[in-house]
């Protein structure tokens, strides 16, 4: 069974807006890695089957990141290897944060 998770909007970062005029653009597929946000993180979910006639993935979570990159095990409620469903309509790119240090 897969967890429930409210997933972020993913705003300007949104696939599905990007994608929403392109008949080229490849459905989520087993194997296939994904992106989305939760509570101010970045959440990757390997996807294991995709439900076309909901548009939803079904996976589990592989990576959870923050801004900069850095690894979680856990964040809140969910944690690494969680079965979850992710909608394509919160599918988010992944935008990191400029260094503050340059040199």
């Amino acid at each position: 069974m897969h967890q429930h998770v409210e997933w972020d909007e993913p705003g300007s970062a949104s696939v599905a807006a990007f994608f929403k005029n392109d008949p080229d653009h490849t459905l989520p597929y087993p194997g296939a890695i994904l992106s989305a946000r939760y509570q101010g993180r970045i959440v990757r979910v390997k996807v294991e089957a995709y439900r076309e006639e909901d548009a939803v993935s079904i996976g589990s979570v592989a990576a959870i990141l923050d801004q900069h990159g850095h690894r979680f095990q856990s964040h809140k409620k969910l944690n690494i290897g969680d079965m979850v469903r992710l909608p394509d309509d919160k599918r988010a790119m992944e935008r990191w944060e400029e260094d503050e240090e340059k040199e």
